[in-house]
């Protein structure tokens, strides 16, 4: 190679300085750099001895020591076959067969430190020997923090799996087996907006596909009640049809009695993540982070829900939907959600009223009215008056009507004023309120009849 290749050639590419992997091969080189020159020597078994016996005067300090110490003949020979039969592998130092079992301690004892850590996550290593040492079922001393960490650790328990969420268990990276067959729904809190000089909280309510991560349904709101998500799920439903698995955290929006009811009618399967467990649910937690990051913590002096939904909808069409996403190798939601959506389903606007439909059980008043969800309504049939009845309603209209003996009675908004100056209705329809002749019944009359010896003709007259 000329001056001219070698001027031209690049320069190597920096890298970390090699070192150990880890304190056993340290220790295993530190014992190589003591005998290894004496295996590469022709010796025989007086002069080896003789090497050793030089090399066990000598002061020597080990990798994570201070301290500088002596090894012995014995020592120096085991050390100097093992290398010349396995090389540096052979002078790493075997664990310990007992390691992290606490030997120090009673099987009983250390049974106990692992059923208080099992049962009480988040008391730490310190906490656990000071109130075994305080009520007397541990003598102080009798172990230290740093063996009953590696205790832990060899049972599965230390803090930071536990702080996972996973315990014992291994958390694996999981994804349903196609676009439509599981969706999460989650709500995240965006900054606060002033509204006519008010400040009012911001809600964004989502539903996201497991298997494209594409985004299904978003809404701005002030609130984050079971209507809210039934809104945002009914929308849903209409434009991609019912899912396979709604899977859900185990806040108050998510488990109210309406939503278990209209998934079970739909044929949904309802699941909610283990409490506490913020990992389980983490494409819902990944997206919101990709929605701060990228539209929510740049909304400025927003003064309306319109102006922060159209940012939303900016943001999933121009960006999200059609950015690439490392769980796809490259490929957008979109169209990973495009090419494996379902064929259309048999889910129709009757079904949905069917599904949202709750029944609730109400007393008519005494003037033909009941109250549903705060408002008064009135019925027309006045024989009801005092009974308990079925009141049913659905909740994509909100417009109720009463059950009653396999009919369906509707159900009017009250409006007093008007009634001020309607004409009363009979209690049964078809009734006239025409005279009707009047059956005699004189009960003291007849008596006097009786005294006076008079008789009453067949129409009551005497």
């Amino acid at each position: 190679m000329d001056e001219s290749t070698q001027a031209a050639s690049p320069p190597m590419p920096e890298t970390p300085p090699l070192a150990p992997k880890d304190h056993a091969e340290a220790v295993a080189i530190f014992r190589s750099e003591i005998i290894g020159a004496l295996t590469r020597q022709d010796l025989d078994h007086g002069e080896l001895l003789a090497s050793f016996r030089v090399l066990a005067e000598e002061r020597f300090r080990p990798p994570g020591i201070r301290t500088t110490r002596r090894y012995s003949v014995p020592t120096l020979e085991r050390w100097y076959y093992a290398y010349r039969a396995g090389g540096l592998a052979a002078l790493r130092p075997a664990p310990r067969s007992d390691r992290g079992h606490a030997q120090e301690l009673p099987p009983e004892q250390r049974q106990l430190i692992l059923d208080i850590r099992k049962e009480h996550r988040s008391a730490s290593v310190p906490l656990i020997l000071r109130t075994l040492v305080a009520d007397g079922r541990l003598a102080a001393g009798a172990v230290s923090q740093a063996t009953v960490r590696r205790l832990f650790v060899e049972h599965g328990l230390d803090r930071v799996p536990m702080r996972e969420g996973g315990g014992q268990k291994t958390r694996l990276r999981w994804e349903a087996a196609s676009p439509g067959a599981l969706w999460h729904a989650d709500v995240c809190y965006g900054p606060a907006l002033t509204i006519d000089g008010k400040s009012r909280p911001l809600r964004i309510h989502a539903l996201l596909d497991d298997a494209s991560r594409y985004i299904l349904a978003i809404e701005a709101r002030h609130t984050e009640r079971e209507v809210d998500m039934l809104e945002i799920l009914v929308r849903a439903l209409r434009r991609h049809g019912p899912p396979d698995v709604l899977y859900l955290d185990n806040g108050s929006t998510y488990i109210g009695q309406i939503l278990r009811t209209a998934c079970a009618r739909l044929g949904i399967s309802l699941l909610h993540a283990r409490p506490y467990d913020a990992p389980a649910r983490g494409k819902m937690e990944r997206f919101w982070r990709t929605l701060r990051e990228g539209c929510l913590d740049h909304l400025g002096s927003l003064s309306s829900l319109h102006d922060v939904e159209v940012r939303l909808y900016a943001f999933l069409d121009q960006h999200y939907h059609v950015a690439p996403h490392a769980s796809h190798m490259g490929r957008a939601p979109g169209a990973v959600y495009a090419e494996g959506r379902r064929a259309p389903d048999d889910l129709d606007e009757q079904k949905l009223r069917d599904a949202l439909t709750v029944r609730e059980r109400r007393r008519v008043r005494a003037d033909t009215t009941v109250s549903v969800d705060g408002q008064d309504w009135e019925i027309d049939q006045g024989y009801l008056a005092g009974r308990v009845v079925t009141v049913g309603r659905s909740l994509l209209d909100g417009e109720p009507w009463v059950e009653h003996e396999g009919q369906r009675l509707p159900l009017h908004p009250v409006d007093p004023k008007a009634n001020a100056h309607r004409k009363r209705p009979p209690r049964r329809p078809g009734t006239q309120e025409e005279a009707k002749p009047v059956t005699p019944f004189d009960p003291a009359g007849a008596l006097l009849d009786r005294a006076t010896g008079r008789r009453r003709d067949e129409e009551g007259g005497r």
